[in-house]
């Protein structure tokens, strides 16, 4: 029913896909650390609701997450994942390692994951929550490591996740960081404007008129800027979809 899954191209895609599952599992602060544009390290670590132990070692297996149980849930999707893909394509051309603990769990589980091939969980110390590590990202790809572009590119790409991430999520506290520099620190707010103003430029705060239409049971929210703040390109035009970016 599907025809297209979601590839991992580059060290956005995976970015994209673990801060997805971060927001899926209630995560009231995230974090995201990357080395070398992604290449050699993306950590995403949140404070969610974590994985039960017996279930962990699934999580990295195909389909295994999925959120589909019926055709029709397809059109109630109320959660950022529900193929079930992500983490099986990311460990299948990555070093991955992940660390996960319940609130009702004395301790956390550590795995790690090679070839896809998962290792056995061990008991480790954690807070509540999850982290995965991703390493040497298309180390058995090299092909793929070759369409990369620089190193500023690349985190340049991952900056965009962030921020659509970031945009229609403000109570969620998101810190990104690069080579160990923090370089995006955006604090929960219950005030949406203040999140754009965060992410996109403290300046534009006071220039944003609020946009608040319902009419058949669809809502239309957001901000839309004064005329003196246009830009001659889209960069700053940022549409979701019940909390998803989209392109029309």
């Amino acid at each position: 029913k599907i025809a297209a899954g979601e590839g991992v191209e580059r060290p956005a895609s995976v970015v994209k896909e673990l801060l997805e599952n971060s927001i899926d599992a209630g995560a009231t602060r995230i974090s995201v650390a990357v080395e070398d544009g992604g290449r050699t390290l993306i950590r995403v670590s949140d404070d969610g609701s974590g994985i039960p132990a017996q279930e962990a070692m699934l999580a990295f297996a195909q389909h295994a997450t999925s959120k589909v149980a019926s055709v029709e849930d397809l059109f109630a999707i109320s959660t950022m994942g529900f193929r079930g893909e992500a983490l099986a394509s990311i460990a299948s051309v990555s070093h991955a390692m992940m660390v996960t603990r319940t609130a009702d769990s004395e301790q956390g589980v550590r795995i790690e994951v090679k070839d896809s091939h998962a290792g056995q969980a061990a008991p480790c110390a954690a807070p509540v929550g999850t982290t995965i590590e991703v390493r040497d990202l298309f180390y058995s790809v090299p092909a793929r490591r070759k369409f990369l572009r620089t190193d500023a590119t690349e985190f340049s790409h991952i900056h965009e996740m962030v921020l659509r991430a970031a945009l229609p999520n403000p109570q969620v506290a998101l810190t990104l960081s690069s080579n160990g520099k923090v370089v995006l620190e955006l604090p929960a707010t219950a005030d949406h404007r203040m999140r754009v103003g965060e992410a996109l430029g403290k300046e534009l705060y006071p220039e944003l008129m609020e946009v608040d239409v319902s009419e058949q049971g669809i809502r239309v929210y957001g901000f839309a800027g004064q005329p003196a703040m246009a830009r001659a390109t889209a960069k700053y035009q940022y549409v979701f979809l019940n909390g998803r970016f989209i392109r029309d």
